[in-house]
């Protein structure tokens, strides 16, 4: 059976302003961090946090609004790995949400998905930017803390807007 339009309709409109969040908490609020050059940021909190209420159009927003964040912040080099990267993020966070198991459990499987970023910008770093294996290796342990970062905040804020989440936005 189809979906009332009106529902997608609404799921479209709440991922258009799940990008614009995670772009807002990606550019806005960052911790720049001098050896890789780049910065520590909030938007992963806010892809897990659309994870939980969008489901699978969370994945588009993430893509959409990380990218965003780069080609904004001048890191053009970035923009498509980023859209891959943080798309695949979300993802897995879906796959994470979608079954019922204990709260420890989920935080654990975000953290999976943490893990997705930190080895996907690893490897962007080392094969297909050619920055080599130590400047890559540098950035492992900042993009850990983002990665966490994003958990924590994700942790705290997906109880409490799972309890006011309309019901259109079940995935």
């Amino acid at each position: 059976m189809r979906k009332n339009s009106g529902d997608q309709t609404l799921k479209l409109a709440f991922g258009g302003m799940m990008a614009a969040l995670v772009f807002v908490a990606t550019y806005f609020f960052k911790l720049p961090v001098s050896i890789t050059q780049g910065y520590i940021h909030l938007g992963d909190g806010f892809i897990l946090l659309g994870a939980s209420l969008l489901g699978w159009a969370s994945v588009p927003a993430a893509a959409i609004g990380s990218a965003l964040a780069d080609l904004l912040g001048g890191y053009t080099l970035y923009i498509l790995p980023t859209f891959v990267i943080k798309g695949l993020v979300a993802a897995v966070a879906v796959g994470a949400l979608r079954a019922k198991r204990p709260y420890w459990l989920t935080v654990a499987l975000l953290a999976v998905a943490e893990l997705v970023m930190v080895a996907g910008y690893f490897v962007t770093e080392w094969l297909l930017l050619g920055y080599g294996l130590a400047a890559a290796a540098g950035a492992v342990a900042p993009n850990l803390v983002q990665g966490l970062s994003g958990v924590a905040l994700g942790a705290v804020l997906i109880p409490l807007l799972r309890r006011v989440k309309p019901k259109v936005m079940h995935p």
